[in-house]
């Protein structure tokens, strides 16, 4: 196949809208369903991601995509009990056994409200388990390089048959020249191949230069996701997958305090009041995502008032205070952070201690670095400067 009509572009009015190779033939199957414009943006960038995830660390590798932006990535990492419960796979039979369902549960459940309506990739063949988690989300589709018959036969009965499942050639490699139009002028450039690996973090350029596997891990994944996210990016990592990513903020504190507030939501999700909340049976998992958000965020409504608790619980729950959300945060630690630009201020380092930072990455480079090394130090924080500038657009 060298060319896929679509249905229309970005919007029902860009029409025609096709993709299409101008040498050879598309690296793709479709299985089932007729992905959109929108739907291939996410599904090529996603697909990079965690093949290079996968490549860096050798693990399965899973990621959500929404509008051209990851809302998590993940590695292949069993669940602690409560991550299970917080993620809604407590129930998923098998699940310990499949690295790549873990992968997805990490990515899936990081950020659930943005997850909502995802394009998911999978850096390995999907299996049963995974399929079992993926058919019971709102998602718009999924691509992999194969899927189990049985993974397939589930797939394509989501959405009523409907369901966008791609499969890509993963021996495929692009050409080193990409190119694209705005306005009617083509943009050329040379793709970033850069490769991100632990030869990236060893300019420590902080008084604490301990930086164990594991940080380092974290950092890899933080910067990975960072390449395949609308810049300004900045992304928090912990325990084998990004908990939060700010993206497409002009300012790069606005990035930080975005990532971070996703950060803190992650943690707290796993707080015993959250997970223990009394939801009414009828209540789907889209619907509990939102009333969790405003119980830990205190959002668009007050989710324990009275006349307004009753459409969700069984019973009236206890607030979560701000005492407790702040002496909860205040006992994590080991959390890495990402930059995919300098920290012009260290206001950034501030904000990130909030949420449990331990460990930076970013290129440096700015003419306040002193002051940014000095508040990670004030922190006994570890920073690597990796010298690499790590935009997209």
């Amino acid at each position: 196949m060298k060319e896929f009509e679509l249905k229309y572009g970005c919007n029902p009015n860009q029409k025609p809208s096709r993709i299409f190779m101008e040498n050879g033939e598309l690296p793709i199957k479709i299985l089932n369903g007729k992905p959109g414009y929108i739907n291939f943006l996410d599904a090529f960038n996603a697909w990079q991601l965690v093949k290079e995830l996968k490549e860096a660390l050798g693990k399965p590798a899973a990621t959500s995509f929404k509008h051209v932006s990851p809302t998590s990535a993940a590695i292949g990492k069993k669940l602690p009990e409560k991550l299970k419960k917080a993620c809604f796979v407590n129930d998923i039979e098998g699940l310990d056994d499949s690295m790549l369902a873990c992968a997805y549960a990490r990515a899936r459940g990081t950020d659930r409200q943005c997850s909502f309506g995802d394009f998911i990739a999978l850096s390995d063949v999907c299996d049963v388990t995974t399929a079992n988690i993926i058919k019971r989300e709102v998602s718009d589709g999924v691509i992999a390089p194969g899927y189990e018959p049985e993974a397939l036969e589930i797939l394509k009965k989501k959405r009523n048959g409907n369901y966008n499942v791609i499969e890509i050639d993963e021996n495929y490699v692009p050409e080193v020249v990409e190119r694209k139009q705005v306005f009617g002028i083509t943009f050329e450039q040379g793709r970033n191949n850069f490769r991100i690996d632990a030869e990236l973090l060893k300019n420590i350029v902080t008084e604490n230069k301990v930086l164990s596997e594991t940080a380092k891990e974290d950092l890899i994944i933080s910067l990975i996701t960072l390449k395949y996210t609308q810049s300004n990016s900045v992304c928090y990592a912990y325990d084998g997958q990004a908990i939060g990513v700010g993206a497409g903020q002009q300012s790069r504190i606005h990035c930080t305090r975005l990532a971070g507030g996703k950060a803190d939501t992650w943690f707290l999700r796993q707080h015993d009041k959250v997970l223990n909340l009394p939801f009414l049976p009828t209540l789907g998992r889209p619907e509990r995502d939102n009333v969790i958000d405003g119980y830990i965020n205190k959002t668009e409504e007050d989710v324990c008032a009275e006349g307004i608790w009753q459409k969700y619980f069984t019973v009236r729950p206890q607030p979560l205070t701000q005492a407790e959300i702040r002496e909860y945060l205040d006992g994590i630690s080991g959390v890495a952070l990402g930059s995919d630009a300098f920290f012009p201020f260290s206001d950034n380092i501030e904000r990130a201690k909030l949420s449990g930072v331990s460990y930076v990455a970013e290129p440096g480079g700015s003419v306040r670095d002193d002051l940014v090394i000095g508040a990670c130090d004030k922190y006994n924080m570890v920073m690597c400067f990796t010298g690499m500038r790590l935009f997209h657009h």
